[in-house]
């Protein structure tokens, strides 16, 4: 993962203006009530405010609509190769975020040809899901779950349902049965390297998931389908198996993480927004509105890093050197003032950057599948529990500690046991 190839890693420039004024990303302040944060950088930085990563290592955080729609729209400015940081030479080992910025051959960190023939891929295997299929897998996915926990009359959603059905409706779509032993331990290990809790090895972890990713490729070999796997395969663009196992992980995690704290985050609007609970339990539209807004005002990614500077630029007034790491800020962007100046975000519209922008954004229609994949869960357990409440008070409900995925730490809910 450490791996920075032929593009020979740069040390820091001397007085670099990152250094300077930076601001440490993190703080129980900012893990809680990340908005605030984006609001006092915007009102002492600007548009892009310079920040401090884990280790104080320096970074350009992208707080500005324009300014984002900017970086992601030019790939030769503003490049994925992660080779290219002027910072490798300050980066330890086990940094907290190297699995993030640690070049790999995948898709992610692509540029130019090779990142448009590995996207195709991917797009055409997705455009390849059958889209009514998939909501009936999520509901029969989500009736199974529903049914695990129905009877209690109470049930801690994050851990039994959302993250679950997301992953299983995950591997669904890659070829893999939604139940089962082995995918249950394909679950397990996907959970740990993905979002990895204290005692975890997330290395073993992904290492097994690689092995799972092989497995499946050599039974689909002899075996295709209609699946993402059996597509990508079979493409005449003659992905190498290093290729499929990287760009099938990075589908994994894209889809299964983000899905399942969109589900999340949406039921939590749902119950303790009074705009939606009249309306909330026969009403197709009102989860539609919610799933909406959250993009705008909750987004799952927050932040995404990122992009390095392939030359000195300037961006928003400041001066960005080459090899900076910009740091996508795709929740700030999407309250950004210069687009809603009344304050009022207008949720009826689709033109957030939760999916970001550009070549490098979720490839279409990653986008629908997910929408596919969390209006089902949503819509399913407000039919199965149509008096599902929260079990504690809204302001006793905590965020993950992290800056990059915005989701609960726990959803406790009740209900009126229901025997099935």
């Amino acid at each position: 993962m450490t791996d920075t190839g032929s593009l020979p890693p740069q040390e820091a420039p001397p007085g670099c203006p990152a250094h300077a004024g930076g601001v440490r990303l993190g703080g129980l302040e900012y893990q809680q009530t990340p908005s605030q944060l984006y609001r006092s950088l915007r009102r002492e930085h600007g548009a892009v405010a310079p920040v401090l990563l884990d280790g104080d290592i320096p970074a350009w955080l992208v707080l500005g609509y324009s300014e984002l729609s900017y970086v992601t729209a030019n790939d030769e400015l503003f490049a994925r190769d992660s080779r290219r940081w002027n910072q490798w030479a300050n980066i330890p080992e086990d940094w907290p975020l190297l699995p993030f910025v640690g070049y790999q051959p995948s898709v992610l960190f692509a540029e130019g040809e090779e990142h448009q023939r590995r996207a195709g891929v991917i797009t055409e295997a997705l455009e390849g899901i059958d889209q009514f299929q998939l909501a009936r897998e999520c509901r029969q996915i989500a009736d199974q779950l529903i049914a695990s926990f129905a009877g209690s009359g109470e049930a801690e959603l994050m851990s039994v349902y959302t993250h679950e059905l997301a992953m299983r409706a995950t591997l669904a779509m890659i070829g893999m049965p939604h139940s089962g032993d082995d995918t249950q331990r394909m679950v397990a290990d996907l959970r740990v390297s993905l979002d990895a809790a204290e005692g975890d090895d997330p290395v073993a972890a992904y290492a097994r998931v690689g092995e799972r990713i092989q497995r499946l490729i050599a039974d689909k070999r002899e075996r295709p389908g209609s699946d993402i796997t059996s597509v990508m395969l079979h493409h005449p663009a003659g992905l190498s198996e290093e290729e499929l196992v990287q760009d099938l992980i990075t589908v994994i995690a894209a889809a299964q993480q983000p899905t399942a704290n969109w589900i999340c985050n949406t039921l939590r609007l749902l119950l303790t927004d009074e705009r939606f609970a009249v309306s909330v339990s026969g009403g197709r539209l009102s989860v539609g509105e919610a799933l909406n807004e959250v993009l705008w005002l909750d987004t799952p990614t927050q932040n995404f890093i990122g992009r390095w500077a392939v030359r000195d630029t300037q961006l928003g007034g400041r001066r960005i050197q080459a090899g900076d790491c910009v740091v996508l800020g795709l929740a700030a962007a999407n309250t950004d003032p210069q687009i809603w100046p009344e304050g009022h975000v207008g949720a009826e519209n689709a033109a957030h950057l939760s999916f970001s922008s550009g070549e490098h954004r979720c490839p279409f229609p990653a986008p629908q599948l997910a929408d596919v994949v969390a209006r089902t869960a949503v819509e399913t357990l407000l039919e199965r529990l149509p008096d599902l409440v929260l079990a504690v008070a809204p302001e006793e409900l905590t965020w993950r500690p992290s800056i990059w995925m915005r989701g609960l730490a726990s959803l406790p809910v009740e209900f009126t046991p229901v025997v099935h």
